[in-house]
């Protein structure tokens, strides 16, 4: 048994027998590594999102593209503009004529007679007036009966009827006069003609139809942002955005957005009560005016252009982060909002 006990020495193969120098390079390696991103998964800060898609669109609803309608039924007869022209306020925009030519003169020749009917009435009334005022001294004096004085007054009461029924018919006739006068469609403000309806003096159009599509001068911009409803109870008013506009080069980190480049700052402004048909909520989100870099010229965002932008959230670890993406989790509730669990009765 005692020769079966050999010192290390006498196994000269497996003592030169090492582990190589690269393996222990790549295995000291592979723990920093490891090390590394288990610290970075705990320590590295992350910025939850909730993204979402939409367009650019105004504020204001009288800064929304609009139709410019017709205000009288009649006839085309004159263009003053074509797509891409720029009005001011009160240009003219479309000239239209009734389908009777002569409606006009008519209506104006109406007027006059009513306005006559009208003075002779009140003439009218002005001597039965006098005619009352002087029944009323005579039956003072005992002079006349007290019949003719009420028939006096009577009649008066009549006329004044008369001139208000009259005076009634002057104003519907000057009231459709003044719409047949308003032929001549304007502009209600400076802006741009997005779209010409087509037509001429063969196209009849009626009171109301659109004629034109306008798109005002100077609109605020705000973004209308929808984004899913499992992120909607967590987006607040105020809470930050970054944007990032259709056809603009950007290098974006969700989680990290002070590294972003090419992307613009907002800011939640309104958040829709009820969703959409398709489940998503809207948020409008307007110019962030404290951010480093403006949002672009309206000349290259325009309206309607589309964009994406990341509702900022709560800020948790990376490692937290993956966890939660990868069990399909909704972002972290701000501190204070969390909701109640809720308890069986």
């Amino acid at each position: 048994m005692p020769d079966l006990i050999r010192h290390a020495d006498d196994f000269k193969t497996l003592a030169q027998i090492q582990t190589p120098r690269t393996t222990r390079v790549l295995g000291y390696g592979f723990l920093l590594l490891t090390i590394g991103i288990a610290l970075f998964l705990t320590y590295a800060p992350w910025v939850q999102t909730s993204p979402g898609t939409g367009s650019v669109t105004a504020l204001s609803p009288n800064d929304r593209v609009q139709e410019i309608t017709a205000l009288v039924s009649g006839r085309l007869q004159e263009w003053y503009v074509r797509d891409g022209s720029h009005v001011k306020m009160g240009d003219p925009i479309v000239r239209l004529i009734d389908n009777d030519p002569q409606l006009l003169e008519r209506l104006q020749s109406e007027r006059e007679q009513v306005i006559a009917k009208l003075a002779a009435q009140q003439t009218a009334l002005d001597i039965a007036e006098i005619d009352r005022d002087r029944m009323a001294d005579l039956f003072d004096q005992g002079l006349a009966a007290r019949r003719d004085m009420e028939l006096a007054r009577i009649k008066v009461e009549e006329l004044r009827s008369k001139v208000a029924e009259v005076a009634g018919e002057l104003n519907r006739v000057e009231v459709n006069l003044s719409r047949q006068s308003m032929q001549i469609v304007k502009a209600p403000r400076d802006g741009t003609i997005l779209k010409v309806n087509a037509g001429d003096t063969a196209t009849l159009v009626s009171a109301g139809d659109p004629l034109a599509t306008f798109v005002p001068d100077n609109a605020e911009r705000v973004l209308e942002l929808f984004i899913p409803g499992r992120d909607v109870a967590l987006v607040r008013i105020g809470a930050k955005v970054r944007i990032q506009f259709e056809g603009w080069p950007i290098l974006q980190i969700s989680g990290w957005p002070s590294t972003a480049v090419g992307t613009f700052g907002g800011e939640v402004i309104a958040i829709d009560p009820s969703a959409q048909p398709n489940g998503r909520f809207r948020v409008l989100v307007a110019e962030d005016t404290e951010a480093s870099h403006p949002w672009p010229s309206p000349d290259y965002v325009r309206f309607g252009s589309t964009a994406r932008g990341w509702v900022l959230l709560q800020t948790v670890s990376a490692g937290y982060e993956i966890w939660r993406q990868l069990n399909n989790f909704p972002p972290e509730f701000p501190e204070g909002s969390k909701p109640s669990s809720g308890s069986a009765p």
